[in-house]
């Protein structure tokens, strides 16, 4: 048996590129911004997790180059060895006391984050309880660990509780949940599981990767945004979003913290994140911290877009945020009306199972602090047009 046989039999992707369904791996000829250029065509982004728009913000990129003249383009080792620069320490404790805890970790990407907090604090007595719509790093981050995996059904905390009632007291107990869930827009239900987690002797980690820079008064997410900083064990976030940079970090009790550093895999055996890509997160900080009305413009156009969408007769289901998902229900109706939507200038994510269940099949759609009022009115104009010609709306 050639280890590769399943390569070669794999023809899914060719025949989607054929037919001219194929809605992956694109490249863009331009910044990452409300507009980009497609296959030489200028398109409305509405793909982005660029939800302040700070990618092209000249503070951040100023900062970006600034840091390469002074430390290079990377510091060619991981952070447990020789990698790690004063320029990192000072962004983790900016994040740690922006989102209310004692101490704060980075990692080289997101995903990293997740592996490297599951890894480390995962073992053998272990338990971990993840809602079912988690990220899939979460799920990844899992497998590295050595605890017992449990899902509840999303957001359905009676249902929590009969699968915590299940577990034995003498077993640790982490409950991992989304801050917003990042297919649906949703938000968890903090003020319950905080509840939960206190009755069951568990922990509770929330991935803010989606709430950061959007949620709670000063943009520090979605413990910030119920009230619930000091109930919430871990707050985990990715720089890929509204830091307009890459990388993430963990942030809480600087004892655990501390373990995590010393036992996480992900960060102890990879490349500490570039100076570059620190100073840019940095200075997105500041902006988070500082500019207020970007935020505010983020939630005016949210509303414009998912009234807009709702008028003209879309299900956008329960979102609660600047990701708006447009559920079609069918995988090739989704591709269908994707492919519409590129040629009247509109760029979406079309997400199909299993990445989501079988029934809910979108468009992902988020908005950017960005957007001006007349590119979400052509996006708007351009769905209306996809969307009665396909027979998705009437």
């Amino acid at each position: 048996m050639d280890i590769f046989k399943k390569c070669y039999e794999f023809q899914e992707a060719e025949k989607a590129r054929q037919s001219g369904y194929y809605p992956y791996f694109h490249p863009v000829s331009s910044a990452e911004d409300t507009e980009v250029i497609v296959d030489g065509k200028p398109l409305v982004m509405l793909g982005s997790n660029n939800y302040l728009g700070l990618t092209t913000h000249p503070e951040v990129k100023k900062a970006a180059k600034e840091a390469v003249e002074v430390y290079g383009t990377g510091s060619c080792g991981s952070r447990f060895l020789n990698g790690t620069l004063d320029i990192h320490e000072e962004l983790e404790r900016e994040l740690a006391k922006f989102v209310g805890k004692e101490s704060a970790l980075v990692f080289s990407t997101g995903y990293q984050t997740n592996l490297g907090i599951m890894s480390a604090l995962l073992g053998r007595n272990d338990v971990v309880v993840l809602d079912k719509w988690d990220h899939a790093s979460i799920v990844d981050g899992t497998r590295l660990g050595m605890a017992e995996v449990k899902r509840f059904k999303h957001n359905d905390m009676d249902h929590l509780k009969k699968v915590l009632d299940q577990i034995p007291e003498d077993k640790g107990i982490l409950i991992v949940v989304d801050g917003v869930f990042s297919m649906e827009g949703d938000i968890a239900n903090l003020p319950e599981l905080v509840k939960i987690k206190k009755e069951y002797g568990a922990r509770l980690m929330v991935d803010d990767a989606h709430s950061v820079g959007i949620l709670g008064e000063n943009g520090a997410g979605t413990a910030e945004y119920y009230g619930l900083t000091d109930e919430v064990d871990l707050i985990m976030c990715t720089f890929s979003k509204s830091f307009a940079s890459l990388g993430g970090f963990v942030a809480g009790e600087a004892k655990v913290i501390d373990y995590i550093k010393h036992f996480a895999r992900p960060m102890i055996f990879s490349a500490a994140l570039p100076p570059a890509q620190v100073a840019a997160a940095k200075a997105s900080l500041q902006i988070i911290k500082t500019d207020r009305k970007r935020r505010e413009n983020l939630w005016e156009s949210t509303r414009f877009w998912q009234e807009g969408l709702k008028k003209l007769g879309f299900d956008i289901g329960e979102t609660q945020t600047p990701i708006v998902p447009v559920i079609i229900g069918d995988d090739m109706l989704t591709f269908a009306i994707w492919k519409k939507l590129m040629e009247y200038g509109v760029y979406t994510n079309p997400v199909i199972t299993p990445a989501v269940p079988p029934g809910r099949q979108l468009l992902r759609t988020s908005i950017m602090a960005t957007h001006t009022k007349e590119q979400l009115q052509r996006a708007l104009d351009a769905f209306e047009k996809a969307g009665k010609e396909l027979g998705v709306i009437k």
